[in-house]
């Protein structure tokens, strides 16, 4: 067939004669080599000098059988838990202990059931999705390598703050007299502390004021914090009277 490939053993021979300056060591082998032993042996190698050992076919064991080493166990895939945290321990962080049961095998393979307590030590700052590895924690079966165990941070909804990055945010609802004439946020800090963050600005809807250093701390560097912004949603009246309309001109004509 043209474009086919057609193994000829006479070619191998030659091959096996030009390069080495013999013929094929298989030359010798029963069947179709001719002269070879039949049976569970026979089978030597006739490289000179016993370039590859004086039997290269000796691992073969008794009758010729191939004896292959065992490959490596696979890895189980490994197990994922969220670890709920608030935003208080992750921002002074804090030390969870988790009870998981998995199976184990004896020396025999036969599993048992174990209970285990493992200690989590959530550094101040992580983040939402940072993972904690506990490696082969899973449960021991035949041929297989145990499953990693991980935990991933997940961060509890807060009343008062939301977390963006490295920064804290914080809503404040105020009324459109205190947007126009100050305002005075007053805020517990996640630590406990107290802030009084006085307001002369006149607030707009878009207004954001930034307390420098009052975020998050720094998951590198837990000395350094992000910032604390402050966002207001102003209440505007529904209506007003035809008098405080024009108080209103009054007031800002005079401007």
């Amino acid at each position: 067939m043209p474009g086919s490939f057609r193994f000829n053993p006479r070619n191998a021979d030659d091959i096996f004669a030009e390069f080495f300056g013999f013929s094929s060591p298989f030359g010798g082998m029963g069947g179709r080599g001719g002269g070879g032993g039949g049976g569970g042996g026979g089978m030597r190698s006739r490289f000179p000098g016993g370039m590859f050992g004086d039997d290269m076919f000796a691992s073969f064991g008794e009758g010729g059988g191939i004896h292959m080493s065992q490959g490596a166990p696979r890895k189980a895939a490994p197990i994922e838990n969220k670890l709920p945290c608030t935003l208080e321990e992750i921002y002074k962080g804090t030390t969870k202990k988790m009870k998981i049961s998995r199976e184990i095998a004896d020396a025999s393979g036969k599993t048992m059931p174990v209970e285990e307590i493992l200690t989590i030590n959530v550094k101040p700052g992580w983040k939402k999705g940072t993972k904690i590895t506990f490696p082969e924690k899973g449960n021991e079966q035949p041929n297989v390598t145990p499953a990693d165990l991980v935990f991933i941070i997940d961060e509890k909804p807060h009343s008062v703050f939301a977390r963006d990055g490295n920064d804290l945010v914080v809503t404040q609802k105020i009324s459109l007299a205190e947007a126009l004439t100050g305002y005075t946020v007053h805020l517990t800090t996640l630590d406990g502390r107290n802030l009084t963050i006085p307001i002369n600005n006149v607030i707009h809807p878009n207004y954001e004021e930034v307390v420098p250093r009052e975020g998050m701390p720094l998951p590198k560097d837990p000395s350094k914090k992000g910032n604390l912004r402050i966002k207001f949603n102003i209440k505007f009246p529904t209506r007003l009277t035809d008098e405080q309309k024009a108080g209103i001109r009054k007031l800002f004509n005079n401007a």
